[in-house]
């Protein structure tokens, strides 16, 4: 990632923290994306410098057409170019399906489905130009598997997967590869507040038999912006220590 220019979205905390900060190691350059946690960003920013590289903190709700923009081009103005396109934010509003909102259906689709469009979709025309690029959608297990009380994520974090193949298909002949990464239970701040109790259950069903960390799903996004993985596109990645086979 020497000299590479990447944005990170919800680069505050979580995995975003760590895919920001691996990114950044060894000369990377990172556009730490947050919406509203501005210490948590500039405590990832100081992580990267840390690590050997350099970093910015942009606020944006990508969900915003405009503001996906304006974080492109605060990338562009900041380092000459962008490389690597992070779409990690996403939130949750969870309820049994009769029960959604339609507030609560609209926030999360908006934040975790339309905001990686706008992003993709102001990142691509300077990746083109270049003639390089890789994109990361964040996706989960329960885009390929359902999940009872999360209606509006799983349809979401699904829709993120066909627009990954379909962006990877307009893409390729630009040298751009588009992949996701599927986490399965990860241990953050969000998977904490489920309890002790359903955290052992969520871990008898993972043939690992332990809960994977932000920094093993920062790994895999790193090898996908890697140039070791120039020949892969259109393609989800399970991370989940075998919970989905």
């Amino acid at each position: 990632m020497q000299g590479r220019v990447s944005i990170v979205t919800g680069g505050s905390r979580g995995i975003g923290r760590a895919v920001a900060v691996e990114l950044g190691k060894e000369g990377g350059l990172v556009v730490v994306n947050y919406q509203g946690r501005l210490e948590e960003a500039r405590e990832t920013a100081h992580q990267i410098e840390q690590a050997g590289g350099r970093a910015i903190v942009e606020q944006a709700d990508v969900s915003v057409a405009s503001d996906a923009q304006r974080l492109v081009e605060s990338a562009l103005a900041a380092f000459g170019r962008l490389d690597v396109v992070v779409n990690n934010a996403g939130i949750t509003r969870d309820n049994l399906l009769l029960r959604i909102k339609d507030e609560d259906w609209e926030a999360v689709v908006n934040t975790n489905l339309r905001g990686a469009f706008n992003l993709i979709r102001a990142a691509a025309r300077p990746m083109m130009k270049q003639r390089f690029g890789r994109i990361i959608n964040v996706s989960s297990v329960v885009a390929l598997t359902g999940n009872a009380g999360q209606a509006n994520y799983v349809a979401a974090k699904a829709g993120l997967i066909g627009l990954t193949k379909t962006a990877a298909r307009e893409f390729a002949s630009r040298n751009i590869t588009v992949n996701a990464v599927a986490p399965g239970f990860i241990q953050t701040e969000m998977t904490a507040a489920l309890g002790d109790e359903a955290h052992l259950k969520m871990v008898e069903q993972i043939p690992a038999g332990r809960a994977g960390t932000p920094q093993d799903v920062a790994g895999a996004v790193a090898f996908l912006a890697s140039d070791a993985a120039a020949y892969i596109t259109g393609q989800v990645l399970n991370i989940d220590g075998g919970m989905v086979m």
